[in-house]
């Protein structure tokens, strides 16, 4: 079958990328796959950092294929679409988060779940339908297939809504899917970070009594009068996660490192779940009689499908809820890696892509 003539070239793009595991980035000019009749083209005006950009980058996973372009917290304008394109327009505000594909016939995707798709195509360092690599956010433009593009509601601001397509739908997803979205309920928080602060912010917008439970006491301020959590546990301290024992209905685990997870499974009631959504370098020790003797549940949750995913930055826009954000120029960017390897950011950076890769 003969291509149409918007497939027949590829387009020239502009960005910053790794070239090697020292995860130093630099300018890079690369191609992107030509845009096909259901493709939607966007200009990125701004792209969340994420912890999985600073794993990648430095192939602490072992998967890494350089040069490679990060970022799947991208939020633009459509300048372009695709003949049989539906949903989009010139114009609009969009979002690409993690995925770009999935094989589209799987049990999983005809659920909604394309993020659990055996054949899911991840936004930067996958290889697309058409055989070519895929490249993120850090970088002019994107060119993406209609179904994996997120509508962004006009009344919530591009920069603080980028995180939401990674941080924020990554914690929204288990709060619907375990049932933790019930007014009254009492939700844990652990970690107070990119994930941990939106995880706060939508628990509560849900109706839940947030507790955020840390190891760092200097975050207590921040969870109680900026975030509006209902208390604060150090989880260093046996006194507070004592006295809090058995009274939380779940918990959402933010943090990638490897930690107890004794302590957090005290703190739930019968029949509670412990939710983890953090990707740690090396296995957790599974404490087994805990989870018998209450009835308890340690699940996992990875991101949502696009379906959700849109459901989830509506709801952000009825209710006001944004990353909390330092928005920085692209050539801050190694700098600001560095940072996010030492948690000094509150809470997420995002790059001002549109005003700042040209000069850069």
């Amino acid at each position: 079958m003969a291509k149409s003539p918007e497939e027949e070239h590829p387009k020239k793009a502009i960005g910053w990328a790794a070239r090697d595991s020292s995860g130093v980035l630099s300018p890079f000019k690369f191609s992107r796959r030509a845009s096909g009749e259901k493709d939607v083209t966007f200009k990125v005006l701004y792209c969340g950092i994420c912890h999985t950009d600073l794993h990648t980058a430095k192939n602490d996973w072992g998967s890494s294929k350089y040069p490679l372009v990060p970022g799947h917290e991208i939020v633009g304008v459509v300048t372009e679409v695709g003949s049989k394109v539906q949903k989009f327009k010139v114009g609009d505000k969009v979002g690409v988060g993690c995925i770009v594909g999935s094989c589209g016939s799987c049990d999983n995707c005809s659920h909604n779940l394309e993020n659990y798709c055996p054949k899911y195509i991840l936004t930067y360092g996958g290889k697309y339908h058409d055989g070519t690599i895929t490249y993120g956010g850090y970088s002019d433009f994107m060119v993406t297939e209609e179904g994996f593009v997120i509508r962004i509601p006009d009344n919530i601001p591009l920069d603080g809504a980028a995180p939401l397509l990674y941080a924020g739908i990554t914690t929204y997803s288990p709060l619907r899917h375990y049932g933790l979205d019930k007014p009254g309920m009492h939700v844990g928080v652990v970690g107070l970070g990119g994930l941990g602060h939106v995880a706060v912010k939508f628990a509560k917008a849900l109706g839940a009594r947030v507790t955020v439970i840390s190891t760092s006491p200097n975050k207590k301020d921040e969870a109680i009068k900026s975030l509006k959590a209902d208390a604060f546990l150090v989880s260093r301290e046996q006194d507070q996660m004592k006295t809090a024992m058995g009274t939380m209905d779940g918990i959402i685990d933010t943090v990638s490192a490897v930690h107890p997870l004794l302590p957090l499974i005290g703190l739930l009631k019968c029949d509670g779940k412990l939710v983890m959504v953090g990707l740690p370098e090396k296995p957790f020790e599974l404490p087994i009689t805990p989870l018998v003797l209450g009835r308890k549940i340690i699940a996992g949750s990875c991101i949502g499908g696009i379906k959700e995913t849109q459901e989830m930055i509506d709801f952000a826009a009825e209710h006001n809820i944004t990353s909390d954000i330092e928005v920085i120029p692209i050539d801050y960017l190694n700098t600001a890696m560095e940072r996010l390897l030492k948690a000094d950011v509150r809470y997420r950076f995002v790059i001002d892509v549109a005003n700042t890769l040209k000069a850069a």
